[in-house]
This record gives C-alpha cells, sequence and structure tokens, in this order.
C-alpha cells in the first residue's frame, strides 16, 4: 500500500493498492475511486462493535474496498477544512485512543474497539462523550483533524491540560482525566467551558487547532431566525 496526502484546505489521502489489498472507512468516506476497486460494506466486528462505533460518533456499517489489480487508487476525504494524520501502529504497540469523529480510514490490519475512560464521571461529564476509540493493529490509520495538527510528545509525569474538544489522539500510555475548571468566575465568565481534559505521559498526544463544533455552534448564533 502507498498512499499520498493531497489538498490543504480540505484534503484527501490517495491510497494505491495492489491486488488484493484493502482499506476499510466509515460510511460515506470515499471520494473517487480508480477502476478496479470493489465495494462491500459491512458491520465490521460484528453487532456489538458496530452499536460501540455508534455510540463514539462513527456510522454502524463500514465500507471496504478492495484492489482487484495491482496500482488501483481510491481517495478519502476529510469532512471540514483541517489536516489528515496518518498513524503507523506499528510504531505503537499499545494502541493509539482516538477521540470520537477523528477516525477517517484505515487499512484492514488495523482494528478499531470502543474505549472506555477509567474514570465513569469522567467521561459522562467531559462534554465530549463517555466513549472513545482504541486503534491497534499492525497498520496505519488515518486521522481526520478540525484546523492544524499540534503534536506533542510528554515525558513520564509530564502534564498538559487541553480543552476537550481540541484533543483528537493520543498514545494508550498516555493517561486520560477530565477536571472542572476551578473557580465560579471561571466557569461563567471565563468562557472557556467546564472542563479541562488531563493529560499525563509518556507518550504522543495529537491535537487540533479548531475544533468543528464550536465552529459551526458560533455560525448558528449569527444565523438571523424567523419571527
Amino acid at each position: 500500500m502507498e498512499y499520498k496526502i493531497v489538498g490543504q484546505t480540505v484534503p484527501v489521502v490517495e491510497v494505491k493498492l495492489n491486488k488484493g489489498e484493502s482499506m476499510y472507512t466509515q460510511s460515506g468516506g470515499m471520494a473517487y475511486q480508480t477502476e478496479g476497486i470493489k465495494m462491500h460494506t459491512n458491520a465490521r466486528g460484528g453487532v456489538m462493535k458496530s452499536l460501540g462505533r455508534m455510540f463514539a460518533g462513527e456510522s454502524i456499517f463500514m465500507a471496504n474496498y478492495t484492489s482487484e489489480t495491482d496500482g488501483a487508487m481510491v481517495a478519502f476525504a476529510t469532512t471540514v477544512p483541517g489536516a489528515l494524520v496518518p498513524i503507523d501502529l506499528r510504531n505503537m504497540p499499545n494502541g493509539l485512543i482516538m477521540q470520537k469523529g477523528a477516525f477517517l480510514c484505515a487499512e484492514q490490519s488495523v482494528e478499531t474497539s470502543i474505549a472506555f475512560t477509567k474514570k465513569f464521571s469522567a467521561g459522562f461529564f467531559g462534554g465530549e462523550g463517555f466513549i472513545l476509540q482504541k486503534a491497534k493493529g499492525n497498520g496505519i490509520v488515518f486521522l481526520e483533524v478540525d484546523g492544524d495538527v499540534i503534536e506533542k510528545e510528554l515525558g513520564p509525569g509530564e502534564v498538559l491540560k487541553v480543552d476537550t474538544g481540541n484533543v483528537v489522539a493520543f498514545d494508550s500510555n498516555v493517561s486520560y482525566e477530565i477536571e472542572t475548571v476551578k473557580g465560579l468566575g471561571n466557569i461563567f465568565l471565563g468562557g472557556e467551558g467546564l472542563f479541562l481534559t488531563k493529560l499525563t505521559g509518556p507518550g504522543k498526544i495529537i491535537l487540533q487547532s479548531q475544533n468543528f463544533n464550536d465552529f459551526a455552534g458560533r455560525i448558528a448564533t449569527r444565523i438571523p431566525s424567523k419571527k
């Protein structure tokens, strides 16, 4: 499998496959393809994993694209302005934890599953959803990022506190907690929401400069309402 990322505003990844090689994505992720690509849709991993994907903000069914000849190409596109990040999971033996909506596509050798936060209250009150996703395997997964990509490498015990909507993914070695913003004045007047994500190293983390849900909310407030 070979790939190249095309475009900057709303990028796509073009994946060149040899005969028998295959990629999968959530429904609607494919942008264009050449001759020689066969598509089939299934509830990848069975009913329970499919329901888990639904709770994590992904589609129940996955679309699989398999090459029937050497050199066939299929392209997958982001849904909002931002970036694409390829992660080779062979360099992450413990896997990668992803925020909901971050998964775009992956090789068939990559398995995705739901991943619960260690503390129920952390996910339940964290604002971005209780269920995360975990990707693990011997292949490449492509992540969709809103805005620009910020990558950090945390040392042992090093802490970074992030607005929850700006977290994209992190190494499974990184611990993940939700904490409330301290002080009533900060909560009601600070404009930053109630919660922060506390990430503690060691491990790699991927952040995004934009949270599209916040952006869409700001646009919605400026749309005139009919009286």
